[in-house]
């Protein structure tokens, strides 16, 4: 149930409760795709971090170590030691950009292992079973997730079949959370507004979505190599035909900047790789920009990645020390600057709900929008 507490213009300040916990939106839920942060965190180092949600991989997990065996093993949040909300993607995203082979159909997606080759069909029952098994907080519903630039009519194509999936996503959940042996009968299904860039279709997707009785919506389909004031115009259309007393969720996106600005136009909850991603090549996000580690300069630079920083990277390490750690190719140094990085994102997503609270939200948007994106 969503709850929202303050609205400044676009920007909500809400409140998301689910059968693992509350969740204080806006929020970043952080990537953990085969139920583990790429970079070496656990669980508990997540709760250190301040994460509230941790975000896995339905396609991946159904590969290794299968689904099957996660729900005999009592669901993802006994297997990955975490007690607090987990969101599952529907696996459709990876079924289009990992599998070289495939098929669409009506009935769902015919396509081959990225791992081993094995031929492999997904449609929307069968991603509503897999996830039902992981017994996330909650699912995703099975859309195709459309390669840009792409043409008007094959948009229009797909987004139709996509919403029929999200109709038998729907009839497919309601049944398996009636089942007895389900590890969470009280599994969550988000829809997932689809469209490219083209306004018509979006909005068309969005209100039918809406007409559905969903316990959240998301919008995909973006930063997927589209200018950025496209992506910020395609939110702002969105967000007038989504439902007021449910959850918005941007998929894939972004950059702290990015984050800010999905904020201002009304999206709660964000998910993204690129933190830890870039942590593992040295690239550190602080409050005065972006900081490279690998720079020569930082050889003998006894201070914290970023002085206004109080993670426990920043609170114990310098950067010489980490920058030693990245070239020498050590482990330790990865978890170190993933650690740093997820923090970051938390707490500016912490900052964020201080400023709606306290009415400086357009003070703090002006103040950080751009530096933050911008390279030290």
């Amino acid at each position: 149930m969503y709850t929202l507490k303050k609205q400044v213009g676009h920007a909500r300040r809400g409140e998301f409760k689910t059968v693992h916990g509350t969740v204080q939106t806006p929020a970043f839920m952080n990537v953990g795709t085969v139920a583990a942060i790429k970079g070496g965190l656990s669980s508990y180092d997540l709760k250190d971090i301040r994460t509230q949600v941790e975000l896995c991989n339905t396609y991946h997990l159904h590969l290794r170590p299968g689904d099957k065996l996660i729900h005999e093993l009592g669901g993802l949040h006994k297997f990955m030691g975490w007690d607090r909300p987990i969101l599952t993607d529907s696996g459709g995203f990876q079924v289009f950009s990992l599998a070289k082979l495939r098929k669409i159909k009506e009935e769902g997606v015919h396509f081959s292992s990225h791992i081993d080759g094995r031929k492999i069909f997904m449609g929307p029952e069968e991603s509503m079973q897999i996830q039902s098994n992981l017994a996330s907080t909650i699912a995703m519903a099975f859309d195709e997730c459309i390669q840009l630039p792409a043409e008007y009519d094959y948009v229009k194509q797909s987004c139709d079949r996509t919403y029929r999936w999200l109709v038998r996503c729907k009839a497919e959940m309601d049944r398996l959370n009636q089942l007895p042996d389900r590890n969470n009968p009280h599994q969550m299904l988000f829809g997932i507004n689809q469209g490219g860039t083209y306004e018509d279709i979006r909005i068309e997707n969005a209100r039918l979505n809406a007409q559905l009785d969903l316990d959240g919506h998301a919008i995909g389909g973006l930063a997927v190599g589209e200018p950025k004031e496209e992506m910020y115009h395609i939110i702002s259309v969105v967000d007038e035909y989504l439902p007021r007393d449910k959850p918005r969720y941007l998929m894939g996106v972004g950059t702290p900047g990015n984050i800010i600005e999905g904020v201002a136009r009304g999206i709660d909850l964000f998910d993204c790789v690129m933190p830890s991603r870039n942590a593992r090549h040295g690239h550190l996000f602080t409050w005065e920009g972006i900081r490279n580690l690998n720079n020569a300069k930082y050889e003998k630079d006894l201070l914290p990645i970023d002085p206004q920083c109080d993670c426990p990277v920043c609170s114990r390490h310098s950067r010489a020390y980490i920058r030693h750690l990245l070239r020498a190719g050590e482990t330790l140094g990865q978890r170190l600057t993933v650690m740093h990085n997820l923090y970051f994102y938390n707490r500016l997503l912490e900052r964020i709900r201080e400023a709606l609270e306290n009415d400086t939200f357009e003070q703090f948007r002006a103040q950080y929008v751009d530096v933050l994106d911008t390279r030290i």
